[in-house]
């Protein structure tokens, strides 16, 4: 699709999924990546980042975020500035335009800070739509490690590729790491493993958001300066990224408990801001009516939370956690990934 600078107005819409990483997250992160080599396995859900694109007969550029409730008006250029306000929708023009007569709208299924992928999601979903404006539209694999550059090279933001992988891909996907590369390999599981796994995962938000690069420099830092526990943390990571692959190949969807929990005691080992005692309380809240396993999503330190609870006692686990004043937040797992389509 070229762009039209005049007649009918061309409106683009996209969504991309925000996702649950399930084992083996901070080891896609640099310098674990780059050094060693990381693994993860993660699972595309079906709430996403949403994004339209509209194409008009003006100079400028208009920016609107409804998680932000904010909208800026700019005059159009090809080196938009950074200043802290719709930053990610910026770096997209600048990367790939167009530089002028675009509005573009975004928002999203979960909260900005959830843990859950929300802001790869958003990249995605940006370039979806302003890709299929190009000649020569990028692959998935292309968009996903250009929206992880907006964030790391373009914004300075720390993290690593993960998110932006599954939002593109969707599914649930085993991803190897050793920058620059990426492997994706699709895990091709059974309805009845589907089926059983959205009946007994729960997703709850503790309403706390949190700013992941924060986080992530101080793991950073300590793995840099080879802190034992964080090093020995990371290698096993990728280790329960392995057996969670193979837990779900084979369908031993009870399995998944019992990994979820290493993975967040080796997440815990990272740095102590990681968890804190409201996290605790939670873990020790839903351990006792019926969770076999769980973890913080992405960085930790707030944002969304992942239990497996034992069959037919979801509701249990579901009940005592709202209790404690979290969202609930259910879902279904996407196959689809990056979605573009035209309106009118």
């Amino acid at each position: 699709m070229q762009q039209k600078k005049s007649g009918p107005v061309l409106t683009l819409r996209s969504r991309a999924p925000i996702r649950l990483d399930l084992a083996g997250g901070w080891t896609d992160v640099p310098p674990f990546s780059a050094e060693v080599g990381g693994a993860v396995v993660n699972a595309a859900i079906n709430r996403y980042s949403y994004t339209t694109l509209r194409l008009h007969p003006t100079d400028t550029i208009r920016l609107i975020s409804a998680d932000y409730n904010l909208s800026l008006t700019l005059p159009g250029g090809d080196n938009l500035a950074y200043d802290g306000k719709l930053d990610l929708l910026k770096a997209a023009i600048n990367r790939i335009g167009p530089h002028e007569g675009v509005e573009l709208f975004v928002r999203a299924d979960a909260p900005p800070g959830s843990g859950t992928g929300s802001s790869g999601a958003t990249g995605i979903a940006i370039l979806g739509v302003l890709n299929a404006l190009r000649s020569q539209p990028l692959s998935l694999h292309q968009l996903a490690e250009l929206a992880h550059v907006l964030e790391v090279d373009e914004l300075h933001v720390a993290g690593g590729k993960q998110d932006q992988y599954a939002a593109a891909l969707g599914g649930v996907n085993y991803l190897e790491f050793k920058d620059p590369y990426v492997s994706s390999s699709p895990l091709r599981l059974s309805d009845s493993t589907v089926n059983e796994m959205e009946k007994r995962l729960i997703l709850c938000y503790t309403g706390h958001t949190r700013v992941s690069g924060n986080i992530i420099s101080a793991v950073q830092t300590a793995y840099r300066a080879r802190n034992d526990r964080t090093v020995r943390a990371l290698h096993r990571m990728v280790g329960v990224a392995d057996e969670m692959r193979g837990a779900l190949l084979r369908g031993e969807v009870d399995a998944l408990g019992p990994l979820l929990l290493e993975n967040w005691a080796c997440q815990k080992d990272l740095h102590a801001s990681v968890t804190n005692p409201e996290i605790d309380h939670l873990f020790d809240v839903a351990l006792a009516r019926g969770a076999t396993g769980g973890k913080a999503l992405g960085a930790g330190g707030g944002g969304c939370l992942l239990f497996l609870a034992i069959a037919d006692r979801e509701h249990e686990v579901r009940a005592a956690l709202a209790q404690e004043g979290v969202e609930i937040m259910p879902f279904n797992l996407d196959r689809q990934g990056l979605q573009v389509w035209q309106v009118g």
